[in-house]
């Protein structure tokens, strides 16, 4: 049945209400089209992106290097599934390991299904390289965390909301604090495969752990023939104002897992990297996506990543959140506890006395500005690498003075 686009945020509002699963609490904002760091709603009314689809266009909307690498590969070819070859697949997996230093790439779509993937890669490394006893592989997890939302992943989630009601959920994991080099030492034992951490903790309210955390755990993790699996799904891919966000402590990963920008804010992708003696555990059969290595996606990836390169978007995002944060530092604000984050993955902490987050949000939506609560207190400030001084500047002039 053909359908027209929603006239006005009432009217699109109310479609979604009636029609979809009440799985979200979205802004009360209608966006009907975007362009670069901008947005229009369906009132034309115009707003800065400070979400940037939770890092997924770190490339900003619509970027014509990437738009241009979809049309002209639309027109070809989209897909075929990995039942046959086809030309975009293997140059972007080269692309991959060419950028991460890494010997082996699988591609799938979204980024819980590449969490799903490092886990299965994880676990069957540990019974055939390690030696591990059938079915007793056990993965470290941290408090707080986030990698999706599957059965699997929820279930060694510590929020409360995530596993409820959707148990029983898999064994295998353990729970220790984020942070805290001790508590990975003690929690090892010999039938621990992998060790699966985020770099900066998104969801937890952009939680940045100490400098060296994540070099000493690497360095555990090397003593006791244990994998270091890093989620850089949102962190990764310039961001935090390194290509990667383990560059800070100076450490490559066993497994490295991508999404979000990997699709260049257009089309589902994502990845692990690994060394051969890891990625070598599937054989034919083990694993695999219908869509998973698609050429439309592939095509559009191999943009994004040169977009990200060309114009030096990690490089951009360090020196513009290094003057996003000192300029937020600077602000006499009675609302605001805390600033963290790195790059421009920035978190302004707003204390319990003032409300939660979701109502300065809601505020700034009215400024302008579309940015989105987290974990209940916590504003989260992830513009576009792409975003200009200029841009900043007029958030940062809303965003005071709301503040103050």
């Amino acid at each position: 049945m053909a359908t027209k686009e929603c006239s006005a945020t009432e009217a699109c509002i109310d479609l979604v209400d009636r029609y979809s699963a009440h799985n979200y609490l979205p802004l009360p904002v209608v966006i009907a089209r975007a362009e670069g760091v901008w947005v229009w709603d369906v009132e034309d009314k115009q707003y800065l992106d400070m979400l940037s689809a939770y890092s997924a266009l770190n490339q900003g909307h619509r970027h014509p290097k990437i738009m241009a690498a979809l049309h002209d590969q639309a027109a070809r070819l989209t897909l075929t599934s990995r039942a046959f070859h086809n030309d975009q697949f293997g140059p972007l997996c080269k692309n991959l390991c060419d950028l991460a230093h890494m010997e082996s790439t699988l591609v799938m779509n979204t980024g819980a299904e590449a969490v799903e993937t490092a886990v299965k890669a994880a676990r069957k490394w540990g019974y055939t390289v390690k030696g591990v006893p059938r079915d007793r592989a056990e993965i470290i997890v941290c408090d707080n965390n986030f990698h999706g939302r599957t059965t699997t992943i929820v279930g060694f989630s510590s929020e409360e909301q995530y596993r409820s009601g959707f148990g029983p959920f898999a064994p295998g994991f353990r729970l220790i604090p984020y942070n805290n080099i001790d508590a990975l030492e003690k929690a090892i034992t010999a039938e621990t495969v992998a060790f699966l951490v985020e770099p900066i903790q998104g969801e937890a309210g952009i939680i940045v752990p100490d400098d060296g955390y994540l070099r000493a755990a690497a360095d555990i993790c090397e003593r006791h023939n244990v994998l270091l699996a890093l989620d850089e799904i949102q962190t990764g891919l310039g961001r935090t104002g390194k290509m990667f966000c383990c560059e800070y402590d100076g450490i490559s990963p066993d497994i490295l897992i991508l999404g979000k920008a990997l699709g260049g804010g257009v089309i589902p992708i994502s990845a692990i990297l690994a060394s051969r003696e890891v990625m070598d555990v599937f054989t034919p059969g083990d694993h695999g996506s219908t869509f998973g290595g698609n050429p439309l996606a592939c095509a559009v990836a191999i943009a994004a990543l040169d977009v990200i390169i060309g114009e030096k978007l990690p490089e951009k995002a360090a020196q513009l959140g290094a003057y996003f944060v000192s300029e937020l530092e600077g602000m006499d604000s009675p609302h605001i506890k805390e600033i963290r984050g790195r790059g421009l993955l920035i978190g302004a902490y707003v204390k319990e006395s003032s409300g939660t987050a979701r109502t300065f949000c809601e505020k700034l939506m009215e400024e302008g500005i579309l940015a989105k609560e987290t974990h209940g207190q916590v504003i989260r400030f992830a513009p576009p690498l792409i975003a200009t001084k200029e841009d900043i500047d007029w958030a940062l002039e809303r965003i005071v003075k709301l503040l103050t």
